[in-house]
């Protein structure tokens, strides 16, 4: 699913467990949302909540 389209602002990265985690970038990339997405199920589960420098500064 191309999850661009109705998020322009969102990637998709690969967590340290080897699973993709997408990173929404939120109020003009001041935060970002860490979540996983589990599209057969249609649930959502919010891993991170963080500040886009806390974030910047665990990668």
């Amino acid at each position: 699913m191309d999850i661009r389209s109705p998020f322009a602002l969102v990637d998709r990265v690969t967590a340290g467990s080897g699973r993709p985690v997408f990173v929404f970038n939120i109020a003009g990339k001041r935060f970002c949302s860490i979540a996983a997405i589990h599209f057969n199920q249609q649930h959502i589960f919010t891993l991170r909540f963080l500040t886009h420098a806390e974030y910047d500064n665990e990668n």
